[in-house]
């Protein structure tokens, strides 16, 4: 790649930024939440009370003794309450140490110790309670987002309303007390410490700087990615770089964006809230997909005709637009028929204003893009790492290429390495893992690149194309080498009712792939059989089942290479979750968890009596 010109930073630091924007446009909607109990329209904060609340939180956490680049963790759900609390702990020149609220006690004890947190602000005393008992000689207080302490603490326990109103205190004492921190914080200090995702092995703290974070900031701007005139609807885990980095795009530019962690609520709000951009993992555009599919399935007859007539329609006059070309003569009028019947109906489902979505985390099946791109609901895939503070490159929205992620943001420079590893070089690449210098230097090439990990492929546009983790690479017994995150998303575009694969097949003689189902969509097409009412795991363990997917692995294996094609599989009995491990809270699959939890499962397809799908 070649090299491009340095962007000047406008602003020093998050906190910097974050005034600014109060400044410019204090009275417009800021952030919007759920009211209490959903009853009623959504609240919304402006930016002036933002800048109160977070003022007051900041103010607050230097009573407790907060210092500069001091870490104050966050265990919540994603809500307003988060991105006040970060804020703060930013205009306090202390750095966010994020925590999951789906980590276990230890591994949350962990990253409390590991990133010497003083201060803990958790949703409530449950998430609270996951400190107990645990030696953390650093940490000072602990603070209820939800909930009182109940006296009976052994470590300071304060509401998130009583720090609040000790730092308006502190302020009424001395009013230019912030604005001297945020003064002092420079590029180079320290703002976030994210604990990587654990896909294999102890997480480790991975150090962002502030101007890694103002730099997001200012290309999703720059870009048009975001636009104030937009209203962003925010899920994502904001302990994770793919939340935080959209705060900072959503500071820089000041569009207002509801926020709500609650992936259930997720498709039945968007047609309330109505949204113009989203962005998110994969597996929410997937069910999407699942759901719109399957049920045109189930309707069948003329109305599965009339879909998958729309459909072809659709992908027809995509592929010119993508080439630049509009479509005319009979595709053109054919388009506005498959609009009305098929794609305004989806539209409408997701709130009908939505202008573009962003996916990232984990790769998305290009026919699933091309899907959406057909509804006139484009997806731009993206792709970062928590070590590049996450947004490295985004398709164009003038110019997507579905099955890349797009070209470099702003002034980040990559290349590929000799195996074609992708390397990373620019400001928002980290300073290094937390306390482990030796992992943090087999991070970095020697001049300086960061190593991604990643194996793939730029086109002549520039366009990066990824095809595969570098650890993930499989390679058979017979020599050949599988990708399995290619196999994964194309059988997820051709069975409607998967919910995750997982390809196996190291130092194996053949491939396998391991099965779970969408327990809505398979419950759904369970309905008017034998199957209907059963459970999940008594419908996965069907012959039924069985034959379905098989159907679907056959057409799977029509496109592939001779060495990729799946001979053997298994249905699993529950699908994946966050809970017992096996998905990371973005919701990427811990693939070493996954084969070691079913590894009786993938035995039983190496050394059972199941016949080869032919």
């Amino acid at each position: 790649m070649t090299e491009t010109q340095r962007i000047e930073l406008p602003y020093r630091s998050i906190p910097e930024m974050f005034l600014h924007r109060v400044a410019e446009t204090p009275d417009r909607r800021a952030l919007g939440g759920p009211a209490p109990d959903d009853a009623g329209e959504p609240v919304w904060l402006t930016w002036r009370q933002v800048d109160e609340r977070a003022r007051a939180i900041g103010a607050g956490l230097t009573t407790l003794g907060i210092q500069p680049e001091d870490r104050v963790a966050v265990l919540a759900n994603t809500r307003v309450d988060w991105v006040v609390a970060d804020l703060g702990i930013m205009l306090a020149g202390a750095a966010t140490t994020t925590v999951y609220p789906t980590t276990e006690p230890e591994e949350a004890v962990y990253i409390v110790a590991d990133s010497g947190s003083k201060v803990v602000i958790a949703e409530n005393a449950a998430q609270a309670a996951k400190l107990d008992g645990a030696d953390l000689p650093n940490l000072r207080a602990v603070v209820l987002i939800d909930g009182a302490p109940s006296g009976t603490e052994a470590i300071k326990t304060m509401s998130l309303a009583d720090l609040e109103a000790a730092g308006r205190a502190a302020i009424d004492a001395d009013p230019e007390l912030l604005d001297r921190i945020v003064a002092g914080i420079d590029g180079d200090r320290l703002a976030t410490l994210i604990y990587t995702s654990g896909t294999t092995g102890r997480p480790k703290g991975v150090e962002l700087l502030h101007a890694g974070w103002v730099w997001q900031g200012y290309t999703q701007g720059s870009t048009g990615l975001l636009g104030a005139d937009d209203l962003q609807y925010l899920w994502l885990p904001l302990s994770h770089s793919f939340g935080k980095t959209l705060l900072c795009g959503i500071v820089y530019v000041g569009l207002p964006t509801y926020v709500d962690g609650r992936v259930d609520k997720l498709v039945d709000n968007l047609g309330k809230i109505k949204p113009t951009v989203m962005c998110a993992a994969p597996r929410i555009f997937e069910k999407v997909y699942n759901r719109v599919v399957t049920g045109a399935q189930a309707d069948g007859g003329a109305k599965w005709k009339i879909f998958t007539w729309s459909v072809g329609v659709g992908k027809r006059a995509s592929a010119l637009r993508l080439a630049g070309r509009e479509p005319g003569g009979p595709l053109k009028l054919q388009h506005a028929v498959a609009d009305r019947l098929v794609f305004s109906k989806l539209r409408a489902r997701l709130g009908g204003r939505m202008r573009v979505m962003v996916s990232g985390s984990a790769p998305l099946s290009p026919e699933i893009g091309e899907f959406f791109f057909a509804a006139g609901l484009p997806i731009l895939e993206g792709y970062g790492l928590t070590e590049t503070s996450a947004g490295n490159f985004v398709n164009p929205e003038a110019g997507p290429r579905i099955g890349t992620v797009g070209q470099p943001i702003g002034d980040l420079r990559a290349k590929l390495d000799t195996d074609g590893e992708v390397l990373i070089k620019g400001t928002p690449v980290m300073r290094g893992y937390h306390n482990l210098p030796d992992e943090t230097a087999a991070a970095f090439t020697e001049d300086g690149w960061f190593r991604t990990g990643d194996i793939g492929e730029f086109d002549d546009q520039g366009y990066l194309r990824i095809t595969d983790r570098k650890k993930d690479l499989i390679k058979t017994s017979g020599g050949k080498y599988v990708a399995p995150s290619y196999i994964e998303g194309l059988f997820k575009s051709v069975c409607p009712y998967t919910s995750q694969a997982i390809v196996v097949g190291q130092a194996r003689n053949f491939v396998t792939m391991l099965v779970t189902l969408d327990p809505d969509a398979i419950k759904g097409w369970a309905e008017g059989t034998a199957l209907s009412g059963k459970s999940y795991a008594e419908i996965a363990a069907s012959p039924e089942a069985h034959a379905l997917v098989e159907g679907y692995v056959k057409e799977l294996n029509a496109k592939l290479n001779r060495w990729e094609t799946v001979k053997k599989f298994a249905i699993l009995t529950r699908d994946l979750s966050i809970e017992d491990g096996e998905l990371t809270p973005s919701l990427k699959v811990k693939r070493r968890v996954v084969e070691k939890s079913f590894a009786a499962d993938i035995d039983r397809l190496y050394t059972g009596t199941l016949a080869e799908i032919g």
